[in-house]
């Protein structure tokens, strides 16, 4: 599965931003398709995930209310709708994917084999 992502960029304290991420196959089961971010001098920490059936959301309390993530079916993509952002938002974002993921593991970066390029969201004050 290859993955690309695209979306961010340099905006406003309040402003939105939507991420996008294609997966390049069918999806299906237990297919996840989710968001890692990783700020400077941060590890990467989970941000949002999709479980493509049943389209189950999981979400990191720090973005819960403000980012939304969605998915286009025929596309085979997901997208990351983020409202109100915040310069402590400001990160690379990555997307992430994995056929037989579990719920239970959703945020655990290391249970993903599919990752994508980052792309960058710069939130200024």
């Amino acid at each position: 599965v290859q993955l690309q992502a695209s979306g961010g960029g340099l905006v406003q304290a309040g402003d939105s931003l939507r991420l996008s991420c294609t997966a390049s196959t069918r999806t299906s089961g237990r297919f996840f398709m989710a968001w890692f971010r990783e700020a400077p001098g941060k590890e990467r920490e989970f941000v949002a995930a999709y479980k493509w059936d049943g389209g189950s959301t999981y979400y990191a309390d720090s973005v819960k209310g403000r980012f939304t993530i969605s998915r286009d079916n025929a596309k085979n993509t997901v997208y990351l709708q983020m409202n109100n952002l915040k310069p402590e938002d400001t990160a690379v974002y990555y997307c992430a994917a994995d056929r037989r993921l579990i719920s239970s593991s959703v945020r655990d970066e290391s249970e993903y084999d599919y990752w994508g390029q980052g792309t960058l969201v710069t939130v200024s004050s």
